[in-house]
């Protein structure tokens, strides 16, 4: 045990965050904290940092526990630069560093005894060093840099010319490269692009110390959990298993739930009868039989009816108008920044009904693209062209088209004039705005407030071409759902960026990779675009391979003998097999991950606790045995082009 959590409960003021919530964290655990937004999952955290006081319970630590917190929003005062600030995470490390310095000094001008004890102490402190990997520890700060999206530039940059999401990735990775044995991670990748998702994935997957998260990302927290932890309520559920395991089986405790309920309200109705047909035969012994009921009655303990979570906002989108079959045409679009080419020679045809998602690394030109096509930014060379009868919804993700000096029911109405009093309650109430939440100030709102917000507006709008820049950012998973749902409900045309995968698998038909300056269309959803980059990968590789082969064949015939032929051959033999080995394992691997997946959705695994712990554990060694798989190969494929 690393970590108990014992009976905890926070409230601000009449506001009831978490009630009685207990689990117990192991070491090793990598678990995640799920809930809608506003269910306590961040006071959580700061509760258990002793950042927040609970108002009872207890949080329990075992001794020399080291704890590493990313908080959502940082307040960081670092004047260095972005390289020295993660480098100088380490104390340790770099005290090593400077004492074997001064130490190597000192025995510059020291003979004899002294020189031999100082030798002693050199040789301690050094392996000390080396074990904690002191020497590799410059090339660790950069890996995790690159990691977390940041080039060789911005290494230099310093902290006061970041933004908020570029500090808390500088946070993150002073996180990482500390290591500490307790890892508190609140949204960890709402500042990350999709490289740096995959990267952070695999450096959780393979931490040696204990993981907590709180993240909206399905794709990622299936990959690197085994523990869930649902706030709801106020109250904590444990669920073991990854992402997708929980959403089955707490989809199937609230159907049993539900049967309870139903079956609870049926009893209560026929006794509620009985009650009521005693007291009308109006006799003594009726009447204290039916006393005798109702107070049975009054002592039962009355289940809940559950909520459906999906159902508490509403999100329908509907076009006023049908547009034009031919929605939008680029032709040769190029834009470039400070004299940094973002994408050049773009030619595009968006056709009705087409739901396409924008995908790339952060700073690309994603946001860049639909800026010029809402207008908002020139284009420097190319055109485009909307169809006929296209009407334009956009969401920025930044949400600059928000009035903050505004309220909630005065953004609304000034938008949308025609719409009565009542509408715009009722809207508001769909999108969970309540009461005198309807009169709060645009700029008192968080994150997923004005995102919910700028959805009622986008329903309101009746466009029939919406343009979506990250949508999903700061929404739950519920919220998430409800937006997939709608989306894929909508008859008219859709552009979007996004760097959530599952939101992209389940509501993109088409999509538009952004890499080089250069976009390249790939049909299907997010599980074909990787099946299609994996298939262009390997071609590139085979690629490179016969052009290595044949340059050396050719170079061979002038420059070596018969002798040096065979043995270049037989070792050119021998890591061939071996990469057709590793493919074989990687294939077997895969496929098991798939008929693992298979088993996860059964209703009888979902249910079985212990199945699905060994199911995940199974789950885990696999996938740790298939990133070294995926290291070999791209390692003797390197050989084999460079030697060969």
């Amino acid at each position: 045990m690393i970590l108990s959590c014992q009976n905890l409960s926070k409230a601000f003021g009449s506001d009831e965050i978490i009630t009685d919530v207990s689990f117990q964290i192991n070491e090793g655990d990598k678990v995640a904290i799920v809930g809608n937004n506003g269910a306590g999952k961040s006071t959580l955290l700061k509760i258990i940092t002793g950042e927040l006081e609970p108002d009872q319970g207890t949080v329990i630590l075992a001794k020399d526990t080291a704890i590493g917190y990313l908080a959502q929003y940082q307040n960081d005062t670092e004047d260095g630069t972005v390289y020295e600030t993660v480098y100088s995470s380490r104390a340790d490390i770099l005290q090593m560093k400077a004492s074997l310095e001064t130490m190597e000094e000192q025995m510059r001008h020291l003979e004899g005894e002294e020189l031999n004890r100082l030798l002693v102490k050199y040789h301690e402190l050094h392996d000390l060093f080396d074990h904690k990997n002191g020497y590799a520890y410059e090339s660790e700060v950069q890996g995790v840099l690159r990691g977390l999206g940041f080039s060789e530039e911005d290494f230099t940059k310093t902290m006061d010319m970041l933004s908020g999401g570029q500090k808390t990735r500088v946070a993150l990775g002073r996180l990482l490269v500390t290591k500490p044995d307790l890892l508190l991670l609140d949204e960890p990748i709402n500042h990350l692009d999709l490289s740096s998702i995959q990267w952070l994935e695999g450096f959780l997957m393979n931490y040696k110390g204990t993981v907590v998260i709180v993240a909206h990302d399905r794709y990622f927290l299936d990959r690197i959990v085994s523990k869930v932890i649902d706030i709801s309520l106020h109250k904590a559920h444990v669920y073991k298993g990854n992402y997708s395991a929980f959403a089955l089986q707490k989809e199937e405790l609230r159907k049993t739930r539900l049967r309870e309920y139903e079956k609870q309200q049926e009893a209560i109705a026929h006794q509620q009868e009985v009650i009521d047909k005693l007291k009308q035969f109006n006799r003594e012994k009726s009447i204290k039989r039916a006393e005798s009921r109702q107070k049975a009655l009054d002592k039962m303990e009355i289940i809940e009816k559950p909520i459906n979570e999906e159902d508490t906002m509403h999100l329908t989108l509907e076009p006023e108008r049908i547009s034009g079959n031919d929605v939008l045409e680029l032709s040769g679009l190029a834009k470039s920044y400070d004299g940094v080419t973002l994408f050049s020679d773009f030619d595009f045809l968006l056709q009705r009904g087409e739901h396409v998602a924008v995908i790339g690394d952060n700073g690309t030109g994603k946001t860049t693209l639909l800026k010029i096509i809402n207008h908002m930014v020139d284009a420097d060379r190319g055109v485009f062209r909307l169809g006929a009868n296209v009407t334009i919804g956009y969401y920025d993700q930044e949400q600059q088209v928000l009035d903050d000096r505004k309220t909630l029911f005065e953004e609304m109405s000034d938008a949308y004039p025609g719409l009565s009093h009542t509408k715009i309650r009722n809207v508001l109430a769909a999108f969970m705005f309540l009461g005198d939440d309807c009169y709060k100030r645009i700029g008192d709102l968080s994150g997923g407030e004005r995102g919910r917000i700028s959805l009622a507006k986008l329903m309101l709008s009746g466009a029939n071409f919406l343009i979506l820049d990250e949508p999903t950012n700061h929404l739950d998973m519920e919220s998430k759902g409800i937006l997939e749902n709608a989306l894929n409900a909508y008859a008219g045309t859709v552009l979007y960026v996004s760097h959530d995968r599952y939101f992209i698998n389940k509501t993109a038909h088409k999509i538009l990779e952004l890499s080089d300056c250069h976009f390249q269309v790939f049909l299907g959803n997010y599980d074909y675009y990787l099946e299609k980059k994996l298939t262009q990968q390997q071609q590139a590789t085979c690629a490179r391979q016969d052009q290595a082969s044949l340059s050396v064949e050719t170079e061979s015939e002038g420059k070596t003998d018969w002798k040096q032929q065979k043995k270049m051959q037989s070792e050119r033999r021998k890591i061939e097999n071996q990469i057709k080995e590793a493919e074989t394992k990687i294939n077997d691997y895969e496929n098991e991950l798939a008929e693992l997946e298979l088993e996860f959705a059964k209703d009888e695994v979902a249910t079985n606790s212990a199945r699905l712990n060994e199911l995940s554990a199974r789950q885990q060694t696999i996938q740790q045995e298939l990133d070294a798989l995926y290291a070999l190969w791209e390692e003797l494929s390197e050989m084999l082009s460079l030697n060969f």
